[in-house]
């Protein structure tokens, strides 16, 4: 197994400055895989992490939901350009209009207009029809088509299309579509096939710095199959280096090299993201200085997934890591570390303007999704930034929760002003903006590529 030197020392510093208890990266370079893992894969039953341990991807998940809908239109079995009503007739919406006009290709591209998610669309059965049975209740932020908003519930409702299309369950259709085909023979969505083979616990920091074991295992209980399309996959650094392999080749008689391409060219433009400057089809698009890359990352429950390809440099990073919130810079600097090293990339934060009141004062308040509110304040010399899950849906949650994420400083950008950086915590490096009407009033704001609506203000 190709070894890495300075990829072990580097993520074995890295994970003792973030103090992440297990870590596993992977590096695909002109056809030569190097494999570098450090720590344990539980705290209390200590494993060594190696490159075929398990981990929640998450939403990496969705590139696989993704490219089995390429699939199945490259074979003429649905179109993209076609309504979603065409494969889900049973699809009701708040919006009838918008459930009359969202096509697949909004679901792939995150412009169906749809909130992030369905907070309880995995109580009864869990499975995927009852998920859809429930949309209804979630809102509708704009109409189809007119702006992307990253959202699970879209993938979701995507892996319905592919139930319906293909008469199997979504995980049956996958692995018939996707992952046997390419040989993804370690990549699966039941736990039973996971607690057989080595596994990561994922771990939350408390208040008080301690790391305690995050359950469930996964963002959601065993036995939920609703979110699997969005974010239900578990897998390691080799498979999805071999993933990775796949999406730089000519498709491999799975999806026509055409439509491979296809998949990573801008469909719709994303402003001020640190997750790109466009989405593909379902691929973050960014450039990083002068060179193009897609990618996706993952969050779940104590656990963190990013994958990052160069297609021009036959080039890709995976980095996996068992603890939340640090997990996420982590694998951040993983990236970083891994395209300047081997590809002398150079990746660079923008530099954020002094602090102005007036600008500050525009932005002051509460923002809001189905799950999370997010909190802007000022002191009179700095913005901070608060996100976390709404204090009535964790109360009534049977199953932990990650810890919010308290307030750290943000700043604008130069620009319009309306631009901004959050400069500490554990979101420290994200960027988003935010949200006009018609008359220059704040009315949202973008983090991590979905619309915060402003809360009404309390009478």
């Amino acid at each position: 197994m190709p070894q890495d030197q300075s990829l072990s020392a580097f993520i074995r510093k890295a994970a003792e400055e973030f103090d992440v208890p297990g870590v596993s990266v992977g590096v695909l370079r002109d056809g030569q895989e190097r494999f570098a893992s450090h720590g344990v894969t539980s705290i209390d039953d200590p494993l060594p992490v190696h490159e075929r341990t398990l981990f929640p991807i998450a939403s990496v998940t969705k590139t696989f939901t993704a490219t089995a809908l390429m699939r199945l239109a490259a074979e003429g079995k649905l179109e993209l350009t076609a309504p979603v009503r065409r494969y889900v007739p049973e699809l009701r919406l708040a919006d009838e209009a918008a459930a009359a006009r969202m096509t697949v290709l909004n679901l792939l591209n995150h412009t169906a207009g749809l909130d992030w998610h369905l907070i309880d669309g995995d109580e009864g059965d869990g499975s995927l029809a009852a998920f859809v049975a429930k949309l209804a209740e979630l809102r509708v932020i704009a109409p189809p088509g007119t702006r992307a908003s990253y959202s699970q519930a879209g993938y979701n409702l995507a892996g319905r299309v592919i139930e319906n299309v293909t008469g199997l369950s979504f995980e049956k259709a996958l692995a018939s579509l996707v992952l046997e085909p390419v040989g993804l023979a370690n990549t699966f969505f039941d736990p039973d096939d996971v607690m057989v083979r080595r596994f990561a616990v994922g771990y939350n920091r408390g208040e008080d710095g301690a790391l305690r074991a995050a359950q469930p295992w996964k963002a959601f209980r065993a036995g939920t199959r609703g979110n699997n399309p969005g974010g239900g996959a578990v897998s390691s650094v080799s498979d999805l280096l071999r993933w990775a392999r796949f999406h730089l080749g000519t498709g491999d008689g799975v999806l026509p090299a055409e439509e491979l391409r296809r998949m990573q060219e801008p469909t719709v433009p994303l402003r001020a993201s640190t997750l790109g400057d466009a989405f593909g089809i379902c691929w973050f698009l960014r450039e990083v200085d002068g060179v193009h890359t897609i990618g996706h990352g993952g969050s779940g429950n104590g656990q963190f997934a990013e994958l990052l390809i160069v297609p021009e440099r036959n080039f890709a990073v995976v980095s996996l890591a068992n603890s939340g919130p640090d997990g996420y810079q982590f694998n951040q600097s993983v990236v970083r570390w891994a395209l300047e090293h081997y590809l002398g990339v150079v990746e660079r934060d923008p530099e954020p303007l002094p602090y102005d009141a007036a600008r500050a004062g525009e932005v002051v308040g509460r923002y809001e999704i189905d799950a999370m509110d997010l909190d802007i304040a000022t002191d009179g010399s700095r913005l901070t930034l608060a996100v976390g899950i709404k204090p009535e849906i964790r109360a009534a949650s049977e199953a932990d929760m990650p810890p919010d994420y308290p307030a750290a400083g943000m700043a604008f950008l130069p620009g319009d002003g309306d631009e901004y950086l959050v400069s500490e915590g554990g979101l420290k490096g994200q960027r988003g903006f935010f949200t006009r009407d018609e008359a220059g009033a704040v009315v949202g704001v973008d983090l991590a590529g979905r619309l915060f609506g402003r809360a009404p203000e309390a009478p």
